[in-house]
């Protein structure tokens, strides 16, 4: 079963029966016995990943990125919006390469964080321009730590599983909202036609909730996926890869409840 987060997509490590899943050769007895004397190994001993490693590299790529996201978010001036969509494709550029990479790159990572946050302090910037009021971001940003926080309770209660079928599910939604965003992309940006955010409506208001009920619903992979990494015993560096998908979908949340907010202040 494979995550839909493309981070954790190419990484076997964070597989069910993944990392540590091997057949080993039957021990001695005597082994066994030494095995058995000897005292519990920590995660220290072993270099094995746990939830504390992810948490604080987690934190770690979140710095990174509001030290370029709040100093873009002050000083952005609206002739260099170009700049904030330049950074942006610059992020995802080095977020694919960072996920293509066999050995979990932290210099990578930390390049990804520092140009998205560009991106991310850009786009709140103009929200606040054409919304009208800085507290936009401030609710975006509670918005998110509030459905990150739904989400992980729903998944160690069992509520939200990550089954087959929710996957599958997932996956040809997720596939459907990015053609659909970056077909509806071009075709403001060559005056095909006008952003359908921009019109009013229900229309806009639905579709912007979808995708915030969209990426919530990734973290759900992405919960499950650090959890098999963890469960099966992972090199400690691997915590780097799973910092940088859960920073990928948090910052996808964060942008579309700021969309959504945006939205729904244009309708009052």
């Amino acid at each position: 079963m494979e995550s839909r987060n493309p981070v954790f997509n190419r990484s076997g490590e964070f597989k069910s029966g993944g990392y540590a899943t091997f057949n080993p050769p039957t021990p001695a007895a005597s082994t066994i016995e030494d095995m058995y004397r000897a005292p519990s190994a920590t995660s220290i001993d072993t270099n094995r990943m746990t939830l504390d490693d992810v948490v604080v590299r987690t934190s770690a790529l979140f710095g990174a990125l509001l030290l370029t996201a709040a100093p873009t978010y002050w000083l952005l001036k609206p002739e260099q919006y170009f700049f904030v969509l330049g950074a942006g494709l610059v992020g995802f550029v080095l977020a694919m390469v960072a996920q293509f990479k066999k050995v979990p790159s932290p210099p990578l990572m930390f390049a990804y964080a520092l140009v998205e946050g560009v991106f991310v302090g850009g786009v709140s910037k103009v929200y606040v321009w054409f919304a009208g009021g800085s507290d936009i971001v401030i609710h975006a940003i509670v918005g998110t730590l509030c459905a990150f926080g739904t989400m992980l309770v729903l998944y160690k209660t069992g509520v939200v599983r990550n089954s087959p079928k929710f996957q599958k599910t997932l996956m040809i939604a997720g596939i459907g909202y990015l053609v659909f965003g970056l077909v509806h992309f071009l075709g403001v940006m060559f005056n095909a036609w006008s952003s359908i955010y921009s019109g009013g409506g229900l229309l806009p208001i639905a579709l912007s909730l979808f995708g915030v009920v969209l990426a919530s619903f990734f973290l759900v992979l992405d919960f499950d996926f650090v959890e098999q990494g963890i469960r099966n015993g992972i090199p400690k560096p691997y915590a780097w890869t799973a910092a940088l998908g859960l920073v990928v979908t948090l910052v996808w949340l964060y942008l579309e409840i700021l969309r959504l907010l945006a939205i729904l202040r244009g309708d009052d």
